[in-house]
This record gives structure tokens, sequence and C-alpha cells, in this order.
């Protein structure tokens, strides 16, 4: 086989960055079906640190690591 690959993304990054957005919906979607949808709202505008907050970030990780699974690489 040659050690050309045209299909891009699969690598370490791309698999983590999807795992942590599935994640990050699950969450987001769990405490929209057992909470109701303002809750969660309140929830993301407090002062405290909930898991809402964490899965913003989790969202925003995992794009982060999606896009460093699509770069091009040179080499």
């Amino acid at each position: 086989m040659s050690e050309y690959h045209p299909r891009r993304g699969r690598n370490w990054y791309s698999a983590m960055g999807l795992l942590f957005i599935i994640i990050a919906a699950i969450v987001i979607l769990r405490n929209l079906i057992i909470w109701s949808p303002d809750f969660v709202v309140d929830f993301m505008f407090n002062n405290e640190i909930t898991n809402e907050k964490v899965s913003l970030g989790m969202f925003a990780f995992g794009g982060f690591l999606l896009i460093m699974g699509f770069r091009k690489k040179y080499a």
C-alpha cells in the first residue's frame, strides 16, 4: 500500500474531538429532559460552575480537537 491516505480526519484528534462533542450533547440533552429549558438556561447564566458550563467548554475543546484533526500536515 502507498503512504498516501486520501481520507482526512481519521486520526486521534478528530476521534477525541467527536467524543467530547457527543458527551457534551448527551449531558445537555439529559439536563433538558430532566429539568426544563428554563432551568437549564438559568444554570448556564448563574455564577456557579454547573454541568451546562462544563458542557459548553467540552463543545469548545471538542471543536478545537476536530480542527486540529483536519488541519493540513506539512511534513
